[in-house]
C-alpha cells in the first residue's frame, strides 16, 4: 500500500507500525520510543515522533486524543470514519466503524450551515471481558 503511494517505509517507521499492530491498546510516543530503543533505533524522541506523525498523516495510524497516544489504523488505505472505543478497566482501544455516527455529525454540521473535515470521536467504557467480570 505504501510503495503504491509513493510512500517510503524507513525501517524505523516500519518497525513503528509493527509495535503499534503488536498491541491492542494506544502507546504513548515514549512507550514506541522505549520499544525502539529495545530493538536498536535509538532513543532520541524526535524518531519517535517523526514516524508516528508520518504513519498518522497517511492513514497507517490514529492518534488517540484522549490517551495522547496512537493506534494502529485497522482499515488503512480506505476512506473510513473511525470511532474509538477506550477500556476504562485494562485500557485496550478498538477501532469501531463509526460511518452513522459521521453521517449523523455531518447533518447537524449542514444544518448551522459548516462542512466538517475532520472529526475523532472517542468514547469510553468496558471492554466484554471487563465487562464480563464486572
Amino acid at each position: 500500500m505504501a510503495a503504491d503511494r509513493g510512500l517510503r517505509l524507513t525501517p524505523v517507521r516500519r518497525k513503528v507500525l509493527e509495535i503499534l499492530l503488536e498491541e491492542h491498546r494506544a502507546l504513548g510516543a515514549y512507550a514506541v520510543l522505549d520499544r525502539l530503543a529495545a530493538a536498536g533505533f535509538g532513543n532520541q524522541p524526535p524518531v519517535a515522533y517523526r514516524a508516528l506523525d508520518f504513519l498518522v498523516e497517511h492513514g497507517f495510524a490514529h492518534r488517540v486524543q484522549r490517551l495522547n497516544a496512537f493506534a494502529a489504523c485497522m482499515a488503512p488505505g480506505r476512506d473510513h470514519a473511525p470511532v474509538f472505543l477506550i477500556c476504562e478497566g485494562c485500557g485496550v482501544v478498538a477501532e469501531g466503524d463509526g460511518r452513522a455516527v459521521r453521517a449523523a455529525l455531518d447533518e447537524a454540521a449542514q444544518g448551522a450551515g459548516f462542512a466538517v473535515t475532520r472529526s475523532t470521536v472517542e468514547a469510553v467504557g468496558l471492554c466484554p471481558t471487563c465487562k464480563a467480570a464486572a
